[in-house]
């Protein structure tokens, strides 16, 4: 509430309104940015059926489309992470928004494979600040004991939007042609660029956050640490195991994220004939599952400690683990041809997936200092990315001639192995209290 101030000519002034649970709506905030990040992303792969009818585009030109968004994904992540831990979130994180939107709205004027693929280049390298931004708002906004919450309902944005996108992008596509799509999102994107900077500030510069609030987020956070050039900051992080316990399952997990988001609609056109309708009707519910897993994960960390005793790491390792097995239901995709059976069997991927992603995200947030963490979870994103990329190309020449049998098999046996570096090397070996 606003209060009234005297300054020394005595005129009454009003002071900034405190908003209670001020880091919650900073979170909510970041959430709504990360979800038009992933409309953006999906809109090709919603609208992949009628560019390749349009356009004459060929299944491996498209495995190459997405794989050049991939691989700027993939190359821009770390760097990303170092640019919003040396200039700051705000600002980092603005820039990149700013670029994505363009690039997105650039898609409109596309007259052939090579140009998307260009364009998904450019736009994969700015929306790479995502996953890192991630890491920087959780460890910026909130104590250690808040963390895998937060991290599991920041999660949800990156979900969301892709839940969003089919029907968003059918009516937009109704509307206005493919073209129009792609602008109508990249405007979104545009509009959230205007509400970060009008409304985001760190805590120690925020108006509207109480001092209170401010001694409870900071009251176990880490100290800031010396901001270290970009090739050293890869360097120190290279050299930690945590590093490679985050890392190897997150290039294990991401695949199955990659098809749910790029390639899932064109295998219900190819495999089951679904059309642009069915697709936009069905095509969101892995990514509700999803969401649900993102908000279940930090909650399950909490179970495993109430019934197992689990130290905080453990919890969020066991959260992990418990994904991974969740992802076997892709696996099973294979055995049946019902159309509702399958989506409902990638729907629990989905739930599993972000169960895997929010714990990761929380273990760079618990396990490296506040001046490395969007770094780290840009160097993860990397990690993870790679196998997208690896996973697509693999997909553009294999799909037409095998089918995607083999690749659901694939992806419901990867996180298991995931799962053991995980346990191997982060789960904490002796009891000691959180």
């Amino acid at each position: 509430m606003s209060q009234g101030i005297n300054n020394n000519d005595g005129v009454v002034t009003k002071s900034p309104r405190i908003i209670k649970k001020l880091r919650w709506w900073m979170l909510i905030l970041f959430l709504l940015g990360v979800t038009v990040n992933y409309i953006t992303r999906n809109s090709l792969g919603i609208i992949a059926p009628e560019l390749k009818d349009s356009l004459g585009i060929t299944t491996e030109q498209y495995s190459w489309i997405v794989g050049a968004f991939q691989l700027a994904y993939t190359l821009f992540q770390p760097l990303c992470g170092w640019l919003i831990d040396v200039i700051g979130l705000k600002l980092g994180f603005m820039i990149c928004a700013t670029l994505w939107a363009v690039a997105c709205i650039a898609h409109a004027v596309a007259g052939n494979w090579l140009h998307l693929a260009i364009l998904r280049f450019f736009m994969g390298g700015a929306e790479a600040a995502a996953t890192p931004a991630n890491a920087k708002t959780i460890g910026e906004w909130f104590p250690k004991s808040e963390r895998p919450v937060a991290a599991g309902w920041a999660g949800v944005g990156f979900s969301i939007g892709a839940m969003l996108a089919p029907p968003i992008i059918y009516f937009a596509h109704a509307s206005f042609g493919w073209q129009g799509a792609f602008m109508f999102t990249g405007v979104l994107a545009l509009l959230w660029v205007v509400l970060w900077w009008a409304f985001y500030h760190s805590p120690e510069k925020h108006p509207n956050l109480s001092k209170e609030e401010l001694v409870h987020i900071q009251q176990d956070n880490e100290p800031l640490t010396d901001r270290l050039p970009f090739f050293t900051a890869l360097k120190t992080v290279s050299k930690n195991k945590r590093f490679y316990g985050i890392a190897i399952p997150a290039f294990m997990a991401e695949p199955a994220w990659a098809v749910m988001s790029f390639w899932v609609p064109l295998y219900l056109a190819k495999e089951h004939g679904m059309d642009l309708k069915q697709i936009a009707m069905f095509a969101w519910l892995p990514f509700l599952a999803a969401d649900l897993g993102s908000i279940a994960s930090g909650y399950l960390t909490k179970l495993y400690t109430r019934w197992f005793g689990c130290v905080r790491i453990n919890a969020i390792v066991a959260s992990s683990v418990t994904g991974a097995f969740l992802m076997i239901s892709l696996a099973i995709v294979t055995l049946t041809r019902d159309p509702y059976l399958i989506i409902a069997l990638i729907s629990i991927g989905g739930f599993g997936h972000q169960i895997i992603s929010c714990m990761l995200s929380a273990l760079v947030v618990e396990s490296f200092d506040k001046g490395q963490m969007a770094t780290v979870n840009g160097m993860r994103g990397s990690a993870a990315w790679i196998a997208s990329f690896l996973f697509s190309l693999l997909i553009g020449v294999t799909a037409d001639k095998v089918g995607f049998n083999p690749l659901f098999i694939a992806m419901g046996l990867f996180d298991l192995i995931g799962a053991v570096f995980l346990v191997a090397f982060i789960a904490e070996r002796r009891a000691k209290r959180a």
